[in-house]
């Protein structure tokens, strides 16, 4: 059995299929990293060895660097792609289900906020725990697109 791994964008515009082993996912600390996502470090997949296709609209690119092309929705902005000479890697966070690609290596160090090492040390709280001080948050309507891959998108509303 061949793996598959799809995701996209938050708002749908873009989307893409995997197919093959998933290997090298990563987190990046580097400065450029931290620029491309608006934080703390990267989490990317190397698609090495598999087979990458975009199955929903084109990406936009920002070159950030003689080597390396950023690539991003041009509708909602959402960080897709790190892409360099050595291949194409994905943003984690932009695949359906994250939690599949855990990563194995860290990158980029010298860039690392010290912080980041002791954030499992902060105090956790649900969403709905967060309502005593911000009670919209119980009437969130979400308008991502959904965590698999649709026909369409948007959905006919009626």
């Amino acid at each position: 059995m061949t793996d598959s791994h799809s995701g996209g964008c938050q708002c749908g515009a873009v989307r893409f299929r995997v197919t093959g082993a998933l290997r090298d996912s990563s987190i990046c600390h580097c400065r450029m990293c931290q620029k491309a996502f608006g934080a703390y470090y990267a989490p990317l997949v190397s698609t090495r060895g598999a087979e990458l296709e975009w199955t929903r609209g084109e990406r936009k690119t920002f070159r950030s660097s003689n080597f390396a092309l950023r690539g991003f929705c041009g509708d909602c902005g959402t960080p897709l792609t790190y892409e360099a000479p050595d291949g194409i890697a994905i943003a984690a966070g932009a695949f359906d289900d994250p939690s599949l690609l855990p990563p194995v290596v860290q990158f980029g160090t010298e860039g690392k906020i010290g912080f980041v090492d002791r954030l499992h040390l902060l105090p956790c709280h649900t969403t709905e725990e967060d309502a005593v001080e911000a009670p919209f948050v119980l009437e969130v309507v979400s308008y991502q697109h959904p965590d698999r891959d649709t026909d369409r998108w948007p959905q006919d509303e009626t």
